[in-house]
């Protein structure tokens, strides 16, 4: 049960894993308690498809997508002023198709390259302190309050002819507090963030800032005594609205989704995570579902 319990803990690290919608991630256990000294390792595979939801301005009708990813990863647990710190590093591949109408012609764009990494730093502020995997192994489980700071870099594919893209093309940064409450073998979680973002000054010719997006997450979990757990997991996301050279859009988003999360330890120190999220509300934006399989090994 100790090495069940330690690995279980960093297991939910890969959560973070990218999805083509920043503002949208759904990410269970990414403020629970872990050992210092920790490091892992995940590739993950996926496919996002769905619909877009547009400003009805837009001459552009029923645009659809189905992207296929690959995703590979890896972080690192260390000590930080006697806290638990942690830094992760995931740096996605997709490929598929965009398409729409437009002027009643329907039209596809094929996309492939690397969407833009996302770097991760976070750490715990309350009930986190650094422990050894003895230590963390013979401690019970307690209220975590954790801060966190994600960059993304815009270091993914990106031509500023296109209309779509699988990099921004800008830097985009969240900040974020969440807390991590167990109750036996149950735990509720919580998470406020938002993103923000500096402006695209080569979007086909012109500049594109955008709005921040602010964003809150809540999880509900069960953990097995096998050490597999499950996830409940939904998200609300308001804001984005995004400018062209000073003339405003009317694109603000403000949708939902709802997800599921399970995590199964298929052998010491390897699990394979299974998430699907699908949206439940929306009125600017993507509309799509999202299924994927991450297979991570942990190393004390």
């Amino acid at each position: 049960m100790f090495a069940l319990r330690v690995i279980g803990a960093v297991v939910a690290i890969g959560a973070a894993v990218a999805a083509p919608a920043a503002a949208q991630e759904l990410e269970p256990r990414a403020f629970s308690a872990a050992p210092v000294g920790t490091s892992f390792v995940l590739v993950g595979v996926g496919n996002t498809e769905g619909a877009f939801v547009l400003d009805p301005a837009v001459p552009i009708e029923n645009v659809e997508a189905d992207i296929q990813y690959v995703t590979l990863g890896g972080g690192y647990t260390f000590e930080l002023f006697g806290r638990q710190a942690r830094i992760l590093a995931v740096v996605p591949y997709a490929s598929g198709e965009v398409s729409g109408d437009v002027g009643g012609v329907r039209q596809t764009q094929e996309l492939e390259g690397f969407v833009d990494p996302r770097i991760k730093f976070s750490i715990g502020l309350l009930g986190a302190p650094a422990l050894s995997v003895e230590e963390f192994g013979g401690r019970a489980r307690q209220t975590v309050v954790g801060a966190s700071l994600t960059v993304m870099p815009p270091w993914g594919q990106y031509d500023a002819e296109n209309l779509v893209n699988l990099g921004y093309n800008r830097w985009a940064f969240k900040p974020e507090i969440g807390v991590s409450q167990p109750m036996g073998q149950w735990t509720l979680e919580g998470s406020l963030g938002a993103w923000f973002y500096t402006d695209n000054d080569d979007y086909q010719g012109a500049t594109r800032s955008q709005d921040p997006i602010v964003a809150l997450q809540g999880h509900f979990g069960y953990t097995f005594d096998n050490g597999a757990w499950l996830a409940g997991d939904v998200v609300w996301f308001s804001g984005g609205r995004t400018e062209v050279d000073g003339v405003e859009n009317s694109d603000r988003q403000e949708n939902s989704r709802l997800g599921l999360t399970f995590s199964w330890p298929i052998a010491p120190r390897h699990s394979l995570k299974f998430t699907y999220s699908t949206g439940a509300t929306t009125r600017r934006g993507s509309d799509f579902d999202t299924i994927s399989l991450t297979w991570q090994r942990v190393m004390f």
